[in-house]
């Protein structure tokens, strides 16, 4: 009989979207199983393009260093284009972040493997790892309404191979199924979800190398397009250099079926077609590499998942419901804020903290967010795929047409311009409150000082990724007319039917608490009290910030000029487990955050008695 075991989230696949997933739910108590057909984690090539956003997202997780430490940063971009007589020459270069409000002003890059390394070591802390080898073999999903409405219930069976010993199974049951095993999800496939979208006629080969070559910008992010063709330099940590060559169908289509044949294709035929053979960026020439490290070659699709889960019980993520271009590196950024997106969520749920119905605005945000991304991609991928323009080409892509492209998509590309849409749990009604801090969007980063021992400090850095809503209090300047107020204001949310003490269960402050209180003060570090705020708005000394310049004058202040918030009221910004703004309200307006909050919170003492 076949070994069975019940777990609260079955993980399928352990890319990107997978081990994101796997760290942040088993980190937070959950229990966790992760599976993955693959005998090894990836070692070298795939996804390689880490964006300024997903930077921030994983120093919200404490993973950031080593990726800083190991990856290539990229800052600058470099364009490429024939001039009057057809030579390729360099037509500008520009910062690869245009976003202004960029915590990290680069991109990070760094092998797949490398990355699903920082989860898996984090996992691994947490007593969870990988199951290898094993793919699932079947898949039920109960179709009781009532286990169904059940959050706590077991309504998924998945039936699995292990691949090491054949006709050897295991059956899990779990609570939920989230499907992270890529492009030809074997979860979507069997769930009969359609991924809607083209394929277009673009054939890119991929090759990473170190390159002997005497092209200048081979440390920038190069763009080029020539009379031969396109291609797309990225560097690589080390000494490594990716090549994105486009290539003719002669190249690796079958004459017979015309589907692409990998086979066809080589990393010495790919540089051959491209560089040695001077077609693309000739006049520079790139010498027989010291090492092939990885390569392959695909055509682009542009597909969205028709839909994103079942029942709010089984979930797909990643390459499994979206598929694009690597052009401007969003693959392995999406598959990770997806389940960034959904982790929380779950935990919530399953805490018996929010009401399953929670889970249904992952597919309402991320979809949306997916859409977006196809039709970007659909106009990148047509500017790196398109002619140059020239003499003899007046409809070609000209270099101002490409690099206005990148500075007016710069927010999409990274990551720090995604807008969740209106939602329960992303309310504008007091927008005005702090009009240039959008709701919807992640919190940005800004440095404040502390309060109790002025050391400057960033805001996102009190906002880590462990399931809790942030509670910014800006309190601005504490008079005594404004310590009255703020004692009327504590008193209010000591009061069991305001939202803090319904919704605020067991302890504020500890890790299984539902909010973590944050007070940011106006005024000046050589005269400010942060005791004179009552004690509710300062659980611990760190957690009181000023918003004032660190003792040099060159570091933080300035907060709520650039926010829009009035520092004579009392305004409250609610950020979201996974960062992003959810409501900013007046202190007046306690009514409407406890309707925020009551559209998908479940009060504690309904929970009482609960497991």
């Amino acid at each position: 009989m076949p070994e069975e075991s019940h777990v609260d989230v079955l993980i399928v696949g352990a890319g990107p979207a997978g081990v994101m997933c796997a760290n942040a739910l088993t980190t937070a108590g959950i229990r966790v199983k992760i599976v993955d057909q693959r005998p090894s984690k990836v070692s070298t090539g795939q996804a390689d393009g880490v964006q300024p956003r997903t930077i921030e997202i994983l120093q919200s997780y404490g993973l950031a260093d080593r990726l800083l430490k190991d990856g290539c940063q990229m800052h600058m971009s470099a364009f490429y284009n024939p001039d009057s007589d057809g030579v390729l020459r360099r037509t500008g270069r520009a910062p690869c972040v245009t976003a202004a409000s960029a915590r990290y002003p680069f991109a990070i890059l760094l092998n797949q493997g490398a990355v699903e390394g920082l989860f898996i070591d984090s996992m691994t802390e947490h007593g969870l790892a990988v199951d290898r080898s094993i793919t699932p073999a079947s898949i039920e999903l109960s179709d009781d309404s009532k286990q169904l409405a059940d959050p706590f219930s077991y309504p998924v069976k998945v039936t699995l191979d292990h691949l090491d010993a054949p006709g050897t199974q295991e059956i899990v049951h779990a609570r939920y199924v989230v499907g992270c095993d890529g492009a030809h999800s074997w979860v979507r496939k069997t769930l009969d979800i359609t991924m809607d979208g083209e394929q277009t006629d673009f054939i890119w080969g991929v090759v990473d190398i170190i390159a002997d070559t005497d092209f200048p910008d081979i440390r920038y992010g190069s763009a080029i397009h020539s009379e031969s063709g396109s291609c797309l330099i990225i560097p690589r940590e080390g000494e490594k250099v990716r090549f994105y060559i486009q290539l003719s169908d002669s190249d690796v289509k079958d004459p017979i079926t015309g589907r692409v044949d990998k086979n066809r294709m080589s990393p010495e035929k790919l540089l051959e077609y491209a560089k040695v053979a001077r077609k693309i960026i000739h006049p520079y020439k790139v010498h027989e590499p010291k090492l092939y490290d990885w390569w392959t070659v695909y055509i682009i699709g542009q597909r969205v998942a028709s839909r994103y889960s079942v029942n709010e019980r089984i979930f797909i993520a990643g390459d499994a419901c979206h598929t694009h271009s690597p052009k401007a590196g969003q693959g392995m950024n999406a598959s990770m804020s997806d389940t960034h997106n959904l982790a929380w969520k779950l935990v919530q749920v399953l805490r018996g903290r929010a009401d399953i119905s929670l889970l249904k605005t992952y597919e309402l945000e991320r979809r949306k967010y997916a859409q977006d991304l196809i039709e970007f991609d659909r106009k990148i991928s047509t500017l790196f795929s398109g002619k140059p323009k020239t003499a003899d080409n007046d409809d070609g892509v000209s270099h101002e047409e490409f690099l206005n492209a990148f500075q007016i998509y710069g927010g999409f590309i990274t990551g720090i311009g995604v807008h969740y849409v209106s939602s329960g749990i992303t309310s504008e009604i007091h927008q005005q409150c702090a009009p240039h801090l959008i709701i919807g969007e992640r919190m940005p980063p800004q440095v404040f000082i502390r309060a109790a021992d002025a050391r400057p400090y960033e805001i996102q850095d009190m906002l880590p990724s462990d399931t809790r809503f942030k509670l910014l209090f800006f309190v601005g300047y504490v008079t005594e007319e404004r310590v009255g107020e703020l004692d009327a204001l504590s008193d209010k949310l000591r009061d069991p039917s305001c939202f803090l003490q319904k919704y605020g269960y067991p302890t504020e402050g500890t890790a299984q608490s539902m909010f973590s209180i944050i007070t940011i003060m106006s005024g000046d570090k050589e005269n400010v009290e942060f005791t004179q705020v009552p004690e509710l708005f300062r659980p611990h000394w760190s957690n009181v910030l000023l918003d004032d310049t660190d003792t040099t004058k060159k570091i933080g202040g300035g907060a709520c000029t650039r926010f829009g918030i009035d520092p004579m009221t009392v305004t409250l910004v609610i950020i979201r487990p996974d960062g992003y703004v959810g409501m900013i309200a007046p202190a007046s307006a306690l009514e409407d955050v406890d309707s925020y909050f009551a559209t998908f919170a479940i009060p504690r003492k309904a929970m009482l008695g609960r497991d």
